[in-house]
């Protein structure tokens, strides 16, 4: 069974950067896509990345150039380098193993000053 375990949030003034990661269980993380996805308060959970098996990549039109998500099969763990954080970016950030639908319990990021 996988488990997925965020770290790397925290409060970051406006104009700078975290590093979230994501460490998987288990010996299927490198066939996995994965994905990271954010709730804000009040808002619905969307999805801010997701990276293939084989690291395609695709981004959410209000992070592209901004956030990068990457993989380390070998540590079987996911990354999201965030630069340039607004105070929109405010959210719990999520891990998700695609296929299998499994979720960590999540991170929370704050951008304020």
């Amino acid at each position: 069974q996988v488990q997925l375990a965020e770290s790397g949030g925290g409060l970051v003034q406006p104009g700078g950067s975290l590093r979230l990661s994501c460490a998987a269980s288990g010996s299927i993380f490198s066939i996995m896509t994965m994905a990271w996805h954010r709730q804000a308060p009040g808002k619905q959970r969307e999805l801010v990345a997701s990276i293939s098996r084989g690291s395609s990549t695709n981004y959410a039109d209000s992070v592209k150039g901004r956030f990068t998500i990457s993989r380390d099969n070998a540590k079987n763990t996911l990354y999201l380098q965030m630069n340039s954080l607004k105070p929109e970016d405010t959210a719990v950030y999520y891990c998700n193993a695609v296929q299998i639908s499994v979720w960590g319990q999540g991170t929370q990021v704050t951008v304020s000053s």
